[in-house]
């Protein structure tokens, strides 16, 4: 586990996510409120998600075929304008999961595979007080089972 755990205020701006995932070589923080609770997470997937091309969706009813009548018309530029100034709120998920800091390790690792996310925030009583990653839990396997 981390416990210097680069996070962001729910009040950041996009612009703020982007320059911690550059300064700090992350690729996902926690969002936190004003009492250091965990309230969301933005992965560079969220990002990803919202600059990338995004094609006409087809929809299948009973009735007939549907395709949406957007498209996507904004310049990679404009879309990158567009999403620095938003709030990061806007765009994080919001369902956040997170495990107890007293989890053991095999059960933080089923919450990661069983989630398929990439770390997991880690709480005591409802505060943030570190992430654990895929990457960590190998670290841990390595240096404990491998190395011995």
């Amino acid at each position: 586990m981390i416990d210097q755990v680069v996070s962001v205020s729910s009040e950041s701006s996009v612009r703020t996510v982007l320059r911690a995932f550059v300064d700090h070589r992350i690729s996902g923080v926690p969002v936190i409120n004003d009492k250091n609770e965990p309230i969301g997470f933005i992965s560079d997937g969220d990002i990803m998600s919202n600059i990338g091309y995004r094609d006409p969706r087809t929809f299948f009813f009973d009735l007939g075929t549907y395709t949406t009548s957007w498209v996507d018309t904004e310049t990679f530029e404009e879309k990158i304008g567009n999403l620095l100034n938003r709030n990061v709120m806007e765009i994080a998920t919001k369902r956040v999961i997170t495990v107890p800091a007293s989890l053991e390790v095999d059960l933080v690792a089923k919450v990661l595979g069983d989630k398929k996310i990439k770390k997991v925030p880690v709480v005591a009583d409802k505060k943030l007080v570190g992430i654990i990653s895929r990457g960590d839990i190998v670290r841990f396997v390595v240096s404990n089972y491998l190395d011995s």
